[in-house]
């Protein structure tokens, strides 16, 4: 029997989207490797899906982050 228990992070008024069980929940309820968060409310929290769609894309269509050389053209000169 351990000594401790392992308890997850995060306090109550604090909103997460629980990736394991696809649903919103307050405070720490699941081990955050399987959620979200923190959020300030709960309709920030029910658009987490939708919030991590938006900045994926975001993240792959920004020429910032790809390289010209990436997609096969090479540099000549």
């Amino acid at each position: 029997m351990a000594l401790f228990k392992k308890r997850t992070v995060g306090k109550p008024g604090e909103w997460y989207y629980c990736l394991e069980h696809q649903k919103v929940e307050e405070g720490p309820e699941c081990p955050a490797k399987d959620r979200f968060g923190p959020y300030a409310s709960r309709t920030e929290a029910e658009h987490a899906m939708a919030t991590a769609r938006e900045r994926n894309l975001e993240w792959e269509t920004d020429p910032k982050w790809h390289d010209s050389s990436a997609s096969g053209e090479a540099d000549k000169g």
